[in-house]
């Protein structure tokens, strides 16, 4: 069962948040050295799914930030750590 997640579209604040959330996600697979399906099978979520989250057209749920934070083997906190003070401060949220 996959959770849902915010679409993007016409939702400026949501785009910034994806577009962070989603250049994070590609450099800590790659740094993983696995493929979109392999992060995909690991989390628990569909390769689709995992291609909209790093382009930043979809923001996951808490519930699939956990996952992936699980099945790359660390924090939460490491794995949001690009939505610094300074970043969430220049959202309009």
């Amino acid at each position: 069962m996959e959770v849902t997640s915010t679409v993007v579209e016409d939702q400026p604040v949501v785009s910034v948040a994806a577009e962070i959330f989603g250049k994070r996600l590609r450099q800590l697979r790659l740094d993983a050295g696995w493929t979109q399906e392999q992060l995909a099978e690991a989390a628990g979520i569909t390769t689709t799914y995992t291609s909209d989250l790093e382009r930043g057209t979809k923001v996951p749920s808490l519930t699939i930030v956990l996952r992936i934070s699980r099945a790359l083997k660390m924090s939460v906190a490491e794995l949001l750590s690009d939505f610094t003070k300074e970043a969430v401060r220049r959202m309009r949220l």
